[in-house]
């Protein structure tokens, strides 16, 4: 049902009133967590299927269900599924305490917030979630604070700053995922893309955390590790980087976690697959919602709405290089309102993809914009995950780290110096690559 080349604005009442009843909810209890966001989405998709009553509604249905089942999201939600898998198994066996613990043996006493940060860097892209490497290194930066007069709030920062480094570019990071498959690029593409654009926002961060913290020294105790319990997550790193499928890579992670746990004792047989079923059930919501999701547009792009987005994104842009800041601004708009840089890259991906078609934007490009935007929006925002799970460890207003958030702000200025002066430049041989996952890409 498109009514005209400008498409139908009243298409998208349905993710307006899922903004209304997310933004509305956080704003009345004072806790954007307090309605799941699982059940937001499953209102909205109820009220996608009221609308347009010219149609009959199993028609709707059947267009529902077939948004929902696109390969792309389907593959997306059995990645969003192992990813879970290993992250869980991985902790289970103690790969997390090993690797803080190593790399807190190696950091200098009086480069304390500059160690702090390339942990939480190295954790992050190991692990691939933020939130969780927030809950292993927050209490450890709150302890390095209180023995020097180093700012509690400073060292949430960091941690948070090196968890949102790891989130933008980890392999098995859902961010990342949901990026690559929405653009339908190969995920060591993106990420030597993504690489190029955010590496000088990390180093620039590492010297401003090493000048704020000058003279501050702390005796770091040192704590048992054992590099065996290291190897799932530096297997899953090379292996990835290597340009192993994803799925085969997170397999092959679970396994080795669970071979691992065996042979030292972690685990037994029977507690191993409990582990896998438990990391897979925290996945679970976030796979239920790209589901959900990927139905709800496909609505909305049958009423119209995607071409009135387009029309409306497009027709101040008249260069790739303002389609670049159409959906870096897209992305950056959706994730202020949803609080979720992972949800606001599905619900943002499929029109940016149409907008990167549109101006002949590299894939690869597209997908490190929706990332490195979306991840500079979620590293700033007071109410986002990552930002109260830290200032609830810490017992301090979240307001008060926002100040010290050198990494997401840096991030958030490298895109857009990334977009003014086309870095890094592509050459059109290198794009070859992307015709191997044209299968995978969304509908248009």
């Amino acid at each position: 049902m498109k009514t005209n080349e400008k498409g139908n604005p009243s298409a998208l009442l349905p993710l307006l009133a899922f903004l209304l009843i997310f933004i509305g909810s956080g704003l009345a209890t004072g806790d954007f967590n307090k309605v799941p966001i699982v059940v937001a989405v499953a209102i909205t998709a109820g009220i996608a299927l009221s609308m347009n009553r010219k149609t009959p509604f199993m028609e709707k249905v059947d267009i529902f269900t077939k948004g929902a089942g696109n390969p792309n999201i389907i593959l997306m939600a059995i990645i969003f599924l192992l990813a879970g898998a290993f992250s869980g198994t991985a902790k289970g066996m103690g790969a997390v305490d090993s690797t803080v613990n190593l790399a807190l043996s190696f950091v200098p006493h009086n480069l304390l917030m500059v160690g702090l940060f390339i942990i939480a860097c190295f954790i992050s892209l190991s692990m691939g979630t933020s939130t969780g490497t927030v809950v292993a290194l927050a209490p450890i930066g709150v302890a390095l604070a209180a023995e020097t007069d180093i700012s509690v709030a400073l060292a949430m920062a960091a941690v948070i700053g090196g968890a949102m480094f790891g989130d933008n570019l980890s392999f098995i990071s859902d961010t990342t995922i949901a990026a690559v498959r929405t653009q339908g690029t190969k995920m060591t593409d993106k990420f030597r893309v993504n690489f190029l654009i955010v590496l000088p926002a990390a180093i620039a961060t590492a010297i401003i955390l090493g000048f704020l913290t000058a003279g501050q020294e702390s005796a770091v105790a040192s704590q048992d590790y054992s590099l065996l319990k290291v190897v799932p997550y530096l297997g899953v790193l090379a292996a990835a980087l290597l340009g192993m499928n994803v799925i085969l890579v997170l397999s092959g992670g679970v396994l080795l976690a669970g071979l691992i746990g065996i042979a030292d004792g972690s685990y037994t047989l029977v507690s191993f697959l409990q582990m896998i079923a438990e990391g897979m059930a925290g996945m679970q919501t976030l796979a239920i919602i790209a589901i959900l999701i990927g139905g709800v547009v496909e609505i909305i792009r049958y009423n119209g709405g995607i071409e009135f987005l387009l029309h409306l994104v497009t027709s101040k842009i008249n260069s790739r290089r303002g389609a670049e800041f159409g959906i870096a601004s897209l992305v950056s708009l959706t994730n202020v309102s949803t609080a979720n840089n992972t949800i606001s890259i599905i619900i943002a991906g499929p029109l940016a993809k149409n907008i990167a078609d549109q101006y002949d934007i590299d894939p690869r490009k597209s997908a490190s914009i929706l990332d490195v935007f979306a991840c500079f929006v979620q590293g700033m925002i007071p109410y986002g995950g990552q930002m109260l799970a830290a200032s609830g460890l810490a017992a301090i207003s979240p307001v008060s780290i926002m100040s010290y958030s050198i990494y997401p702000l840096l991030i958030g200025i490298s895109g857009i110096i990334a977009i003014l002066i086309n870095f890094p430049k592509l050459k059109e041989r290198e794009r070859v690559t992307n015709s191997k996952v044209e299968e995978y890409t969304p509908r248009s």
